[in-house]
């Protein structure tokens, strides 16, 4: 299955180089570009559309390699409800983040949407049934699981979105929770032969995206940032894939004590700093829809760091926690787990505020 894997990794990379120059060249003639202002930390204008890539270059990928696989007892492709939920509810967050980069949606009206789409797993099956010992609750009841499924698909949602604020930091977190959840559903047969496919097609066309963001030069055209469409695609693909992970279905895969922990620990960086941007907000009474420049990526920037170094900062923080957690789950609960993970983000925002004053 390896093969199928890496074709679909490399069509999509292809795709994406591909895809890219047109989009530039639209977003040229359209004039459609992300304009510098106080809250941003580009100073040129830059094509704002590079995500469109995204899902095109993925379906190519995965419709392709369905068409290359054999039809046998040992490659057998399950499409059933949930992978048409799934497509679905990515063209609509998709088609919304297009048209929010095209025309400027308003908050609210992508809220509601991905409140919408987040409902639509629910209503296939898929929801949060269980915590798995998370301080002490295991098997969690429906009314509790589907709200509870619907507020995580809109919170990793906004997570990946939100914290789209410098070249590469979305895609690099997004690379690195694909990469983990592609290593955890391949050793399980059923998620080999359809989302550990679609996994390596995003990851192709992340990495020809990430190319143009951080090497394109402005004054070549060759520059884009992801905007909504991307942003938003991704988050609702990693959502899709945590709330996948923490599914507990015996007739699809055994219980697994991990299944929680895997999601919580790929995605705990940016989940973790929306909590204390919502915090900050809340605490200091503002709108808690109000952009800003509160996020981890600006205190680094204003602590003195670079763009690049900021990034490198928070992806190897990132790298952190997943060795960590790796490590520490032969010896500790998910409880603690977190709970060490939690303490350790509080000390290293502490740290940046420490150095922020001190830069002053």
């Amino acid at each position: 299955m390896t093969i199928y894997l890496l074709g679909a990794f490399l069509l999509s990379l292809v795709c994406g180089f591909v895809f890219t120059p047109v989009i530039l060249d639209y977003c040229k003639r359209k004039n459609l570009y992300d304009i510098p202002n106080d809250r941003k930390v580009h100073t040129n204008a830059i094509p704002r559309m590079g995500g469109i890539s995204f899902f095109p270059s993925m379906l190519t990928a995965f419709i392709a390699i369905l068409w290359f696989i054999p039809v046998s007892d040992e490659y057998v492709i399950p499409i059933n409800v949930w992978s048409a939920v799934f497509l679905m509810g990515l063209l609509i967050i998709y088609i919304t983040g297009i048209l929010d980069d095209l025309t400027g949606l308003d908050a609210r009206t992508k809220f509601f949407v991905q409140i919408a789409t987040g409902c639509l797993l629910p209503f296939a099956g898929l929801y949060i049934n269980n915590l798995y010992g998370l301080f002490g609750i295991y098997e969690i009841p429906n009314y509790i699981g589907i709200p509870l499924t619907i507020f995580m698909m809109v919170f990793i949602d906004n997570a990946i979105n939100l914290i789209d604020g410098i070249d590469g930091l979305a895609a690099g977190l997004s690379l690195m929770a694909l990469g983990g959840f592609l290593c955890y559903f391949i050793q399980y047969d059923v998620f080999v032969h359809t989302y550990s496919i679609l996994v390596a097609g995003m990851i192709g066309a992340l990495i020809a995206f990430s190319y143009f963001n951080l090497f394109g030069k402005p004054e070549r055209n060759t520059k884009i940032f992801m905007g909504d469409s991307g942003s938003l695609s991704l988050g609702f693909i990693l959502g899709f894939l945590a709330i996948k992970c923490a599914s507990d279905n015996t007739l699809i895969w055994p219980t697994r004590p991990e299944s929680l922990l895997v999601p919580m620990t790929l995605l705990f960086v940016p989940m973790a700093d929306v909590v204390r941007v919502t915090l900050h907000r809340f605490n200091h009474h503002q709108p808690l829809f109000l952009a800003d420049k509160n996020h981890i990526h600006h205190k680094l920037m204003r602590s003195g760091l670079s763009q690049h170094q900021s990034l490198l900062v928070i992806l190897g923080l990132a790298l952190v926690y997943d060795l960590m957690n790796y490590g520490l789950y032969p010896f500790l609960s998910s409880t603690w787990i977190l709970i060490v993970d939690v303490l350790i983000y509080c000390f290293v925002n502490v740290c940046i505020n420490l150095k922020i004053k001190a830069a002053v």
